[in-house]
């Protein structure tokens, strides 16, 4: 293989085996790792060089077989059956259990694949007093067998060796082979057992299953199980209030700071306004949030490179299936409190076509971490940031108990689509239940980099947009509606001091403005939920990405705001509705609560569900069931409280 520039290398395996991490540290991308079935739900693709040679290399699905039984495998199936390609296949197998890997690793070269076959997790089998003959195992395969530990890097090198020199022949493992039988499937096990016994000696007892199995005696026994997940759960919302709460007040005085000094430094006129109560004002909303999202990302990445995602999976089907869910469906559900876009992906690794449907409409109803910025503005105007019951942050509290609000919802949403949506095919549920192993924290702080920078460029973009957009908006009106108003208040110039005088023309100078104007227009909807226009903006600007209201808020309460001292809390706090009364009651900011806790505000999510349900049909839906939550919701709230 002197050039290789036009071929891929492809890597492919069962769920669990180390793809994504070999992927990582063949391309140097970061790539999401997880210790559970389903991480990788769609083809990924990098390089690397040797000397001037380039390598492509694609990711692939997690397997089981050529036979599949989900969409994931899907894909897989169908790349590895193209005749038009002539990719050389790196197998990456887990060696503490090869008998149901090297099933698909069978089929593959009996496809007339070229194939090396990479034994990963090597560690395990030396600490389990196994050994394995290398030789014997390549000869019985009839491809090249490398030993491999991804998470520790060893043996990469003799790998990539491997690649630039592949000159093996593949013959074919069974002599009469079809890969869609049962009985093949009984042959090829049955010759694969007899390889192994030759070629594995075991010397010692398995300890890594056997702490693993102890482990599992507490983490998912049907009492204590759920029990100790609540538990995590609310560790992890106290967490997110409490190690957050310094970092935030810092980045908070710093815009206040930058504000006032830009407002302070630059000539006064429009590009000073446009900085000040637009750029700085809207990115200042969402930059101090940044705290939080870390810690999130940081639990979850926690729990998924342990193996702990896996039996939260394995727990959570007996309860599902009341619902018209899988086990599997706990994934998507769980994948959604980081990001819906992502998490509606992994649905492809539930078999069945009517739970894998019921996943994907009712996931978006988990709150992402595109609300906690929403929740946590809001909750701030309610409930004082040291707010205690007993030890417990009262913050933090709340926003756990909308988490779970969103939770249930789901499964009633989904027990009642069980009923609506017909299908005829059987649910299964299988699933691989991995090691417990260390978290690998490079990884941990990769995923948090990653996470942060998605959320601050991918959503930055948005909301400078819209901030300079809702700028334009509020600081300019039709005609000459603003000069009329400069008129009308020098009658008024030695009855009013300064400060109110200006704070009055501001004030009525935004109503009469173009953001103005289309507020009044929405104000009488959602009046009943006990929102103003400005509310009113903010709920239409967030349809791009829930975060934006933040942003939103804090470019509407800046324009014609000449006090640059003030967060967006405190403006927000002092808020005045139409009657002079406090605009935030408790009424009001519950009900705004509940509105992004159901409703469907983001357009990445719509796009996704469309993609993966090839049916504008169900996005729809989804626009139309989550908004009459939302509004009803709301306005039971609204009503209760008022």
């Amino acid at each position: 293989m002197s050039d290789i520039s036009d071929t891929n290398i492809v890597l492919v395996g069962n769920p669990n085996t180390g793809k994504s991490t070999l992927f990582n540290l063949l391309t140097g991308l970061n790539q999401k790792v997880g210790n559970f079935p389903g991480v990788t739900v769609d083809k990924k693709t990098g390089y690397f060089k040797i000397n001037d040679t380039k390598y492509n290399v694609i990711d692939l699905p997690g397997a089981y077989s050529l036979n599949p039984n989900s969409e994931d495998e899907k894909i897989t199936r169908n790349y590895i059956s193209d005749t038009t390609n002539n990719d050389l296949i790196v197998f990456v197998a887990d060696v503490t259990n090869l008998k149901r890997n090297l099933l698909l690793c069978s089929q593959i070269i009996d496809e007339g694949k070229q194939v090396i076959l990479g034994l990963n997790m090597m560690d395990l089998l030396y600490k389990n007093k196994q050994e394995i003959n290398l030789e014997k195992l390549a000869a019985s395969l009839g491809c090249p067998v490398i030993p491999i530990n991804a998470r520790l890097g060893k043996g990469i090198n003799k790998l990539k060796e491997s690649i630039t020199n592949y000159q093996v022949n593949p013959t074919p493992f069974l002599t009469e082979s079809n890969n869609n039988t049962i009985d093949d499937t009984m042959l090829r096990f049955k010759k694969i057992d007899t390889i192994l016994n030759d070629c594995v000696t075991n010397k010692g007892e398995n300890k890594s299953y056997l702490l693993t199995k102890k482990i599992d005696n507490i983490l998912t026994h049907k009492i204590y199980g759920y029990l100790i997940f609540l538990i995590l759960l609310f560790i992890i919302f106290q967490a997110i209030f409490s190690w957050s709460s310094y970092p935030m007040d810092l980045i908070e005085s710093g815009f206040i700071w930058l504000s006032d000094f830009v407002a302070t430094n630059l000539p006064e006129g429009v590009l000073n306004d446009l900085l000040v109560n637009g750029v700085i004002a809207g990115l200042g909303g969402i930059v101090i949030f940044v705290p939080q999202i870390a810690i999130l990302f940081a639990f979850i990445t926690i729990l998924e490179d342990t193996g702990y995602m896996a039996r939260v999976s394995f727990l959570m089907d007996r309860i599902l299936r009341i619902f018209g869910l899988n086990g599997k469906s706990i994934i998507p559900l769980l994948s959604s409190t980081a990001c819906a876009v992502p998490a509606i992906m992994s649905a492809r690794t539930i078999g069945n076509p009517k739970e894998r449907l019921i996943t994907i409409m009712v996931a978006p109803l988990m709150s992402c971490s595109a609300r906690i910025p929403v929740y946590t503005i809001l909750i701030a105007l309610i409930v004082s940031e040291d707010s205690t019951i007993s030890i417990f942050n009262l913050q933090g509290l709340l926003v756990l108990s909308l988490y779970l609000l969103g939770f249930v919802t789901a499964l009633l949403s989904a027990l009642l689509m069980k009923w609506l949506i017909k299908a005829k095919q059987q649910s299964a549920f299988t699933l691989e239940m991995p090691i417990y192993r260390a978290p690998r924290w490079k990884n941990v702080g990769i995923e948090i980099v990653s996470k942060v920078k998605i959320f601050l460029f991918d959503a930055g973009k948005i909301i400078i947009a819209i901030s300079i957009l809702l700028w334009v908006l509020s600081s300019y009106g039709p005609g000459d509606t603003f000069e009329e108003i400069d008129k009308k208040y020098v009658q008024n110039e030695q009855q009013l001091d300064k400060d109110e005088l200006s704070s009055k023309i501001a004030s009525e100078k935004l109503e009469a403005s173009y953001a103005g104007i289309i507020g009044k227009t929405i104000e009488p909807t959602i009046k009943p939920l006990g929102y103003d226009w400005k509310i009113g903006i903010s709920l239409v600007t967030s349809f791009a990405a829930r975060e934006v209201f933040v942003g939103t808020m804090a470019t509407l309460y800046s324009v014609g705001d000449e006090d640059n001292t003030k967060s967006i809390r405190q403006k927000m706090m002092e808020a005045k509705n139409a009657d002079g009364g406090k605009l935030y009651t408790t009424a009001t900011t519950l009900s705004l609560l509940i509105f992004y806790v159901f409703a469907m505000q983001c357009m990445a999510t719509l796009a996704i569900v469309y993609r993966e349900t090839k049916s504008i049909k169900w996005p729809i839906i989804q626009i139309i069931y989550m908004g009459a939550l939302a509004y009803i919701g709301s306005f039971v709230i609204y009503t209760i409280f008022s």
